[in-house]
């Protein structure tokens, strides 16, 4: 049986959750930095600050990109560069293209089921009333 904490265990931020609702989506979010093409690690990381607001450290993406890399998700390549030292540059295979298309999905499924639930919370609806559906259930 699950046992539901109300509480934060002591010396857990209260803010753990979002940590790991990020962590969770960082693998969707690579995947997706490369959808339309090839880019090199610090392409990856401006890509994400600039189109989903993502911060992310060099030492957190490149874990990340190794691991795909490893499960036949990514390729890489080192290319030379014209001034300074070469990249390597990363690339989705067909496996990862179909990873992502199927993230994709289950995220959209989910974070729309989320957001119906959450729209009388993020619009204040029903602050002073009592959640009726759950006063009757405990009568039963």
């Amino acid at each position: 049986m699950m046992k539901l904490r109300a509480q934060p265990v002591e010396g857990e931020s209260p803010d753990r959750w979002k940590a790991q609702l990020r962590k969770g989506a960082l693998e969707m979010a690579a995947l997706a930095s490369l959808w339309n093409g090839r880019l090199y690690g610090l392409e990856i990381i401006r890509f994400l600050e600039s189109h989903s607001r993502l911060v992310l450290a060099e030492g957190t993406i490149y874990p990340i990109l190794n691991r795909l890399k490893a499960e036949g998700m990514l390729t890489s390549d080192w290319v030379e560069a014209e001034a300074g030292h070469p990249r390597k540059y990363y690339a989705l295979t067909e496996p990862g293209r179909t990873r992502l298309r199927q993230m994709a999905e289950a995220w959209a499924n989910f974070a729309g089921g989320l957001s119906q639930l959450l729209e009388p919370v993020l619009n204040h609806q029903g602050e002073d009333q009592p959640n009726i559906r759950a006063a009757e259930k405990m009568e039963l």
